[in-house]
Order: C-alpha cells, then sequence, then structure tokens
C-alpha cells in the first residue's frame, strides 16, 4: 500500500506470560501519522518465503508521535505471526506498517465509557484511556484475565487510573459482574468490549436484555482467519487461477499470487474486501461480520480476508 511506513523495532519488552510488547519506530524519523483510541495498524512480517501481514491494535499514547506500540498475544494454535513476534523477531528489525485505521472509535459524544477487556482485548482500551483522561471523561476499565501473572498492562493503568481500573483473575475465583455492570449507568453511557468471542457476546448479551440501545454497544472482534480443505479460485478478469492452502486465506493466497485485492482490517468487520462472486458451484463458508443473513444465503458477495470455499469452481470478479 503506498502509505506504508519502514518501521525499526525498538523495543521487546514481556508485558505478561506469554504478551509481547514491541515498540516501533520509523526508520525516516519524523512524526508519525496520528491515531485515536481503538485504531489498529497491519503488520507486515516477512517470514522466510512468506509475508505475513497481521492486524494489530495500538496500545499507545495517541498524543506520542515518535513511535508505534503494539502487543502480541503467543496463540497455541499460531497461524505464523504471534510465533513470528514472540521467536524471531529482534530489536533493530525493520518491519513494513500500513497507515492506523480505527474501526473501534469511541463515541465522544457519550457521557460515560465503560471498558470491558479479556485477554489481549486489552490493547484498544489502553489509547482509548490516555485519550479519556487527557479529556478529562468518565470511564471505568473492567479487566477478566486467567490470572494477574497473564494480566498485560495491569499495573501501569492501576497506577495511572487507580479504582477505574478493576481486575477480575479467573484463579482468585473472580468473574466479571456483568448483570451490576449493565444496571443504573447514566443516561448516554456507551459500552465497548473486546477480547475472546464468547465474552463479548456475553457482555453484548447482558446488556441487550438490560435493554441498552444497540447504537450504545461497541465491540471489536480479533478474528483469525479459518483453516479448512484448500481450494481453487478463478479470477474473471485475466481467467488466472489461484489455488487456496488450507492456513492460508483466499486474500493471502491472492497477495502471494501478486495480487493486491483492497482489504482493512483482515479480520471480515470493514466490508473493505468485499469482492462480487462472478460463479459457483458449490458453498461459501462465510465467516465475517459484515455481510446480512440474507446476503450470505445470497453468496452474491465473499468477504475474502475469512471466507472460505467448498466445491468445483468459484469465479470472483478480480
Amino acid at each position: 500500500m503506498s502509505d506504508d511506513l519502514q518501521m525499526r523495532v525498538t523495543a521487546l519488552v514481556d508485558e505478561a506470560a506469554g504478551i509481547r510488547r514491541v515498540r516501533l519506530e520509523p526508520v525516516a524519523g519524523g512524526p508519525l501519522p496520528a491515531f485515536s483510541g481503538g485504531a489498529h495498524v497491519v503488520v507486515a512480517m516477512r517470514d522466510g518465503d512468506v509475508t505475513r501481514r497481521n492486524p494489530y491494535s495500538l496500545c499507545c499514547d495517541p498524543e506520542d508521535r515518535t513511535g508505534y506500540e503494539i502487543a502480541v498475544a503467543r496463540a497455541a494454535a499460531s497461524r505464523g505471526g504471534s510465533a513470528f513476534i514472540h521467536e524471531r523477531l529482534a530489536v533493530g528489525d525493520v518491519l513494513v506498517v500500513g497507515a492506523p485505521t480505527n474501526l473501534f472509535q469511541p463515541d465522544w459524544r457519550a457521557k460515560k465509557h465503560i471498558l470491558v477487556a479479556g485477554g489481549i482485548g486489552i490493547t484498544p482500551f489502553v489509547a482509548m484511556m490516555a485519550q479519556f483522561a487527557r479529556a478529562g471523561l468518565a470511564f471505568e476499565l473492567h479487566y477478566a484475565v486467567r490470572s494477574r501473572a497473564a494480566a498485560a498492562f495491569a499495573g501501569v493503568l492501576q497506577d495511572r487510573y487507580g479504582p477505574r481500573v478493576k481486575i477480575y483473575a479467573a484463579d482468585e475465583g473472580a468473574r466479571l459482574p456483568l448483570a451490576v455492570l449493565v444496571q443504573n449507568q447514566p443516561l448516554g453511557t456507551h459500552l465497548y468490549t473486546c477480547g475472546p468471542e464468547r465474552l463479548m457476546e456475553a457482555v453484548l448479551d447482558t446488556a441487550r436484555q438490560a435493554g441498552w440501545p444497540e447504537q450504545a454497544l461497541h465491540a471489536e472482534h480479533f478474528m483469525a482467519p479459518p483453516p479448512g480443505d484448500p481450494f481453487s479460485v478463478t479470477l474473471a478478469n485475466s481467467g488466472r487461477e489461484v489455488a487456496v492452502g488450507p492456513d492460508q486465506s483466499l486474500l493471502e493466497a491472492l497477495e502471494a499470487a501478486g495480487i493486491n485485492p483492497r482489504y482493512l482490517c483482515r479480520g471480515g468487520v470493514c466490508g473493505e474486501c468485499a469482492t462480487r462472486v462472478v460463479e459457483f458451484r458449490g458453498t461459501i463458508l462465510h465467516g465475517d461480520h459484515f455481510l446480512t443473513p440474507e446476503e450470505r444465503a445470497e453468496s452474491r458477495t465473499i468477504m475474502i480476508c475469512m471466507s472460505r470455499f467448498v466445491g468445483d469452481r468459484l469465479v470472483l470478479d478480480l
């Protein structure tokens, strides 16, 4: 992408068990593009013959234009990105980083902000809280973790924001009091959640059952493309056929073939990579959060970052 940045790794810090923070500073120097809390960047990592591109939330203070910071959990079933960062990335390495994009923007009209994080889902909230505090806005963080040893940023956030930060460690028997959190909040309060899908579903369902309006609920989905059986796609504009591997997304296969489709989130949320389906014989396995159930049933459009295919012919408008 034309606005990609060449950035050097200047620090690698283990923030918690299995979570590594990476600080990146521009090779060319100068101030970085501004971003707001909730923004992410896509980081391209050259790993042997493979270029991995993963989205990560920015977890530094948006006022700091000298560097970007991300934090990456070591995934038990890593597709390669987290293993690369934890095992092979070193201080001094240069990575290609896309410009910040924000699909998890706080609603600045809110009277109060309630943040509910689980595990590595803390990352977008670190930057949000810095902005909320600077602006004098009411907020509170509720952070669910397996243990305090796995709670990235917990100490620094408690030091900065005191009782506005609540930690719930499962190994101590603490549980998020969701029903309590969504009751008796001031009119105009907004609720944000990020973390495991089950946690986010529980947070949103509890709020909906308590009568919260949909426009006051916000969630950020951290999703990796699902594995599956290999398949082939035909590109209508050239007739070219591209093979998609079992651990490779359709988007990744196209990129590996030298094609550069549009994308933003790489997680099936934003809709930027929506591609028209010209023809198919089989079943499109939609893995996104963007299409409606009706659109999925029609299968006239596919989100190439998250969806797969089972069948003998798939032709896309590419």
